[in-house]
């Protein structure tokens, strides 16, 4: 298990205790990250005791419970709970993951903690600010760049091509990659990051584009690229099973090829 660092919040202090209704006979302790910027008592850790026979499986089940039964004052972003949207990426018991797809049985220890995920501004709660992750994502053109005339049907595309593509199209930019990147965390006003730069090699090898000169000079920078150390926390922690690193060294490799 890697322990990655709290968000961009100094000094949490010790929060409120929600006792579990009267009558449980099977509860479990979560302890949740609070951050209000119209608050005093910021950040701090709440404890929750959750009746386990009131609600589902999932950690996302339990934020709805605490929401709609203890607190309802707690925030986190929610949409289409099968692992698809990305909205409630958080970290969970040190870990970088989705809500709505890990089951609270799954972590490790008597308690489960709860936080936004690491090293991002903090809107509200488990809410992180993204806007500079979507920015970097909007930064390497994720669309199909051609100069040749559209067809007037489709783009043709081999099996073969459209099989370079697995393991890149799939990510649904939840940002788990990312925020586990300890080069991420010190280097991200100017180092994509393991998302975009997985987006950007998803581009590079689709056989449809022709703008990959234009690309490999956008990314051919000290700190656009070459921040990456493989570390790997990007794939350990992708909930698709994706593994950005191998990704990134590609386009190190491209670029390399390139020179050559």
């Amino acid at each position: 298990m890697v322990e990655f660092a709290l968000p961009k919040n100094s000094r949490v202090t010790r929060g409120r205790h929600y006792p579990a209704v009267e009558g449980a006979t099977r509860t479990k302790t979560f302890k949740v990250y609070r951050y209000d910027p119209e608050g005093t008592e910021n950040p701090r850790w709440d404890t929750y005791e959750v009746d386990l026979d009131k609600c589902g499986p999932m950690v996302l089940d339990v934020l709805f419970y605490i929401k709609n039964n203890m607190d309802p004052s707690l925030a986190f972003r929610r949409s289409c709970r099968e692992g698809v949207c990305g909205s409630c990426a958080m970290n969970i018991g040190g870990r970088n993951t989705l809500a709505c797809t890990h089951g609270w049985e799954e972590v490790p220890g008597k308690d489960v903690q709860i936080s936004p995920l690491p090293h991002m501004p903090v809107v509200k709660d488990l809410v992180p600010d993204m806007t500079l992750f979507y920015a970097q994502y909007a930064s390497i053109e994720p669309w199909l760049h051609t100069e040749t005339p559209e067809p007037q049907k489709e783009w043709v595309q081999s099996p073969e091509d459209r099989e370079k593509l697995d393991g890149l199209y799939e990510c649904i930019l939840c940002a788990c990659c990312s925020t586990s990147c300890p080069s991420y965390w010190w280097n991200q006003e100017k180092y994509l990051g393991p998302a975009a730069l997985l987006h950007a090699y998803r581009w590079l090898v689709d056989s449809r584009d022709e703008a990959t000169g234009d690309r490999l000079d956008y990314l051919e920078d000290p700190f656009k690229l070459y921040r990456c150390h493989t570390i790997m926390n990007c794939a350990q922690v992708c909930p698709k099973g994706l593994n950005p690193a191998k990704a990134i060294q590609e386009v190190k490799k491209m670029l390399v090829d390139r020179v050559v």
